[in-house]
């Protein structure tokens, strides 16, 4: 006989599914309440507010990049080098192919473009000495609103890459400088040039790469060793020379020099503290006032130590050249008045001693013409002191 539930058994039997249900559900809600609630609050809920928290973030970068670029791209020039060179006619021979040869008459061309920054109202101009280098050069400095000036070479910096141009105009936009010895490595940064002599006013962001670099920059048959310079991934390009690197509080912060063609967005600036005494002295003075010494010298090193016999393997060598041209040290200089002569390895000036490090020249820069120091020196086995005033390099 087959079985079957009475409707009363089917009651209670969904009574009992009903309460445990319930109890399932209470359960549920108190596992919920105890653990998943807190991990969703942890994970989802906050999850917007840090996606709002990064927007600002990036929102803030950029506005803060945008106010920076505001403040110092209007006092940012581009300068335009032109040279009188012969003209060219062209010809076609009768092989079939066109060539030139010099027609004997002159006409302008541009041979080259640059950058720069202006520190004065009545239209003194910093940028680098290799952009403005060429004696028998025209400089032409276009502003950023497009006004057009002839300018002049008013002073080069003979330790670095800097020069001082000067427009004859009035009431000029000028920059703000800043402090390099405050940068951060990852510090967000700001260049501003002619890129490629063809685009004005380019603006380029990147980071501080590397502090205190020392490199050699070359260009052409020049170079120039620069010491302590700001690295950068900011886009420097060739026409960007001289224009400024700037802090997101639209100071300049360095002067931009050279790239690196060997890698990818390595650029070097200079520092504006090495800027800053260039800039008063041709405030001041009308030119570039730097210590002078007078000695001809090779910087002491294990290696120089050794081959020379010496007893100090640093120091700075005073050694004459291969001509009467060229003594150890130059008559009438400070040096010479201090006693000092071929042969003598100067050991310390002023307290700081003379490493490849830190060079004899690198010290001069840290002083005056007219400043008197204190200055050790080794004459074979023994080891002097004298006082020296410096003077002033031509």
């Amino acid at each position: 006989m087959d079985s079957f539930e009475t409707p009363k058994k089917q009651n209670e039997f969904r009574n009992t599914l009903v309460l445990l249900s319930l109890l399932a559900g209470l359960v549920g809600g108190v596992i919920g309440q105890a653990f998943v609630t807190p991990w969703f609050q942890e994970n989802i809920l906050r999850r917007e507010p840090f996606e709002q928290e990064r927007a600002q973030i990036v929102f803030d970068e950029q506005s803060a990049i945008i106010s920076a670029v505001e403040k110092v791209n209007p006092a940012v020039v581009s300068i335009v080098i032109t040279k009188d060179l012969p003209k060219l006619d062209e010809f076609f021979s009768p092989f079939g192919f066109y060539y030139s040869e010099p027609s004997g008459d002159l006409e302008r061309q541009e041979i080259g473009a640059g950058s720069g920054f202006i520190i004065s109202a009545d239209g003194l101009i910093v940028t680098n000495k290799h952009v403005v280098s060429d004696p028998d050069a025209a400089y032409t400095v276009i502003t950023q609103s497009g006004d057009k000036y002839s300018a002049r070479v008013t002073a080069n910096d003979p330790f670095n890459d800097i020069a001082v141009v000067k427009i004859e105009a009035a009431n000029l936009p000028v920059v703000s400088l800043g402090d390099s010895d405050r940068l951060k490595l990852g510090q967000r940064v700001v260049a501003i040039g002619n890129a490629l002599g063809e685009f004005q006013n380019t603006v380029t962001s990147g980071i501080v790469s590397g502090i205190g670099r020392d490199i050699t920059a070359s260009g052409g048959a020049e170079s120039e060793n620069l010491f302590e310079v700001i690295q950068t991934d900011a886009a420097i390009n060739p026409g960007n020379s001289g224009g400024p690197l700037a802090d997101l509080e639209g100071n300049v912060i360095g002067v931009n020099s050279a790239v690196s063609l060997e890698g990818q967005l390595i650029g070097f600036a200079i520092p504006i503290n090495q800027v800053k005494d260039v800039i008063e002295d041709v405030k001041q003075y009308g030119r570039v006032r730097r210590a002078f010494l007078g000695v001809r010298y090779i910087t002491v090193d294990a290696d120089i130590a050794a081959e020379e016999n010496l007893a100090v393997d640093y120091g700075a060598l005073i050694v004459a050249g291969d001509t009467a041209s060229e003594p150890g040290v130059v008559p009438g200089s400070p040096a010479d008045k201090a006693g000092l002569r071929s042969g003598d390895i100067i050991l310390e000036v002023d307290g700081q001693k003379v490493t490849v490090e830190n060079s004899l020249s690198q010290i001069m820069r840290g002083h005056s013409p007219g400043d008197t120091v204190p200055l050790r020196f080794r004459r074979a086995d023994e080891v002097r002191d004298v006082s020296v005033t410096l003077g002033e390099a031509e």
